[in-house]
């Protein structure tokens, strides 16, 4: 990726004159099933292009999961560039909505003067939240179906987008045929160091080149950047599947270890996410985590090596483990290895009555 990156065709993209950048960007598109795409720096951009595209109203309604990423970790840029407001309505465990009370909220602000006006639904799709739970194409065609009668647009935050299509062994573009516009993100599961590209109508992206403009997004020698990002669609499949089964590997490896501190539901490990549910008191997400990162003397007498895994407290009893073309099959029974002995050192301090403290003092 490196070496892609560094005897890259380069040329000027702000005036479209670079030819690494245009080649991925026509390459998308037809991956993904639409008329043209664009390259930006981040799918953050990439969205908010697209809500400000598609809703040229101040004011105008989107419409979207509580839980939605482009709702809690992007800063709201939508109410605070766009001038945007956002609806947001419960989140199935699945990541889906449900449907009834979407069409309510559409229908209950047609009909009222005083609503502000819906014109978006957007929709992620793998759903971070949900554990990159892929949205079943029956529900995005159910939704694009509302969206329609209703006279609304949907925008796919397709992040992780090839990630679903791994996992429903079907064409990325036959899950983006149920919306209008999508972004797919290059610096997650593909590994490139930074990129994203939002696809749609010809129209729809000629005006979104407008609001990169806007946004501070027009880059001049992109090529080196975007050369990274076609190696990693390249190489997507690849790459994905076996993110997938890593991540299987190990909520399978957690299911056997039986511990109860920590479980996993398998039927929901979809994808390169497990969200793991650890009921407890002590130890919580956040020292779970800070155990598993911890190295010790006691770990490397014990175990032969001592290793570092990093894991995300999710939730005030999950936490959440995330695979990339960097973790290998050996890295996931490593660091199932130390789960393992964590649980069994904490385990060992709960028998004998101690309170919290480093698993590695559970015999002092």
């Amino acid at each position: 990726m490196r070496r892609a990156m560094a005897q890259a065709a380069v040329g000027d993209d702000d005036y479209g004159e670079d030819p690494t950048v245009n080649e991925l960007q026509h390459l998308a598109a037809k991956l993904l099933g639409m008329e043209d795409a664009l390259f930006v720096p981040t799918a953050t951009m990439a969205n908010l292009i697209a809500v400000m595209c598609h809703c040229q109203r101040r004011g105008a309604q989107l419409l979207l999961g509580a839980g939605a990423h482009l709702h809690v970790y992007e800063h709201g840029g939508v109410a605070q560039v766009a001038g945007v407001h956002s609806q947001a309505l419960p989140d199935l465990p699945d990541g889906t909505l449900d449907l009834e009370q979407l069409e309510l909220a559409v229908r209950e602000a047609h009909g009222s003067r005083y609503h502000p006006r819906p014109e978006l639904v957007c929709l992620e799709n793998t759903h971070s939240s949900a554990g990159g739970r892929a949205l079943p194409l029956a529900h995005l065609q159910q939704v694009h179906q509302l969206a329609e009668r209703y006279g609304l647009r949907v925008h796919m935050d397709g992040a992780r987008l090839l990630n679903a299509a791994v996992a429903q062994a079907v064409e990325p573009a036959q899950i983006t045929q149920h919306c209008d516009s999508v972004s797919l993100c290059f610096s997650k599961g593909l590994g490139a160091p930074a990129g994203a590209v939002l696809a749609g109508r010809r129209a729809f992206v000629a005006e979104a080149w407008r609001v990169r403009k806007l946004l501070g997004g027009g880059m001049r020698q992109a090529g080196v950047l975007a050369a990274a990002a076609r190696i990693g669609l390249e190489q997507a499949e690849a790459t994905l599947r076996r993110d997938h089964s890593n991540a299987q590997r190990f909520a399978r490896g957690i299911q056997e270890l039986q511990s109860p501190l920590c479980s996993v539901s398998l039927p929901a490990v979809e994808t390169n996410m497990v969200m793991v549910a650890v009921p407890g008191g002590w130890p919580s997400p956040a020292e779970l985590c800070a155990y598993m990162r911890a190295v010790s003397e006691e770990e490397l007498a014990e175990m032969g090596r001592a290793v570092s895994v990093l894991l995300f407290p999710w939730a005030a009893h999950t936490l959440r483990a995330v695979w990339h073309r960097d973790v290998s099959a050996h890295d996931t029974e490593l660091a199932l290895n130390k789960l393992g002995f964590v649980a069994r050192k904490c385990q060992k301090r709960l028998a004998l009555g101690l309170g919290p403290g480093p698993p590695s003092a559970a015999g002092h």
